[in-house]
């Protein structure tokens, strides 16, 4: 699967579906997924690290929460299960991806709390108290800042966001770059060669 392939906003493949089953905090989940939609063969590496080892919300948080480059919609659906309180808002440039995001959701009795859209579709006035992220790094460094620089904005004044980069695709440069924006950045975890970043506005100044 090339990266090309799986940001297109409208596969032209012919469809090959098939399911996935992956658990994360004692949850067994099972997703349709299928080509052109990205790591349509499993859960991604990074995506298993970040929910693994970020802060997942549990069943007293509420809000909304945003799930920045969904694909199938893993993410969006653990944490649509993990805290039920939450609204769930799920974005991809891919339209089958959002296709099987929206029939994963259904099918775990979550489609009244994952909204999915492409990316424009999001209203101008929603923010989000908790930004998830496995970022599309292939697209290259300045298309990843610019996917940073137009989400990251939208996080609520206490909001946190969480991001898994792969170390050698631009991870602690990323990391660098949100600090020189004035982000507050802490790396949690790294593992099997992904950083996992938890991101912050800096406290108001005294």
């Amino acid at each position: 699967m090339t990266a090309e392939h799986y940001f297109s906003t409208d596969p032209d493949t012919p469809l090959r579906r098939r399911d996935i089953e992956f658990s994360v905090a004692g949850r067994d989940y099972r997703l349709a997924v299928a080509n052109g939609v990205f790591s349509a063969g499993r859960l991604d590496p990074g995506t298993a690290v970040l929910l693994r080892k970020a802060g997942l919300p549990g069943p007293e948080t509420e809000g909304t929460l945003l799930d920045l480059g969904c694909g199938y919609g893993p993410i969006a659906c653990v944490l649509a299960a993990e805290a039920p309180l939450t609204t769930v808002h799920a974005i991809d440039v891919n339209s089958r991806a959002r296709e099987l995001t929206v029939e994963n959701a259904a099918t775990l009795g979550l489609a009244a709390r994952i909204r999915v859209h492409a990316p424009d579709e999001v209203p101008a006035d929603v923010v989000f108290d908790q930004i998830w992220s496995n970022p599309p790094t292939h697209v290259g460094k300045t298309e990843l800042r610019a996917l940073m620089a137009r989400w990251l904005p939208r996080l609520a004044p206490d909001g946190v966001a969480w991001l898994v980069i792969n170390r050698n695709l631009g991870g602690d440069s990323l990391h660098t770059w949100l600090t020189e924006l004035d982000w507050q950045v802490e790396r949690i975890a790294s593992q099997k060669g992904f950083r996992v970043l938890r991101v912050t506005r800096k406290p108001a100044a005294v």
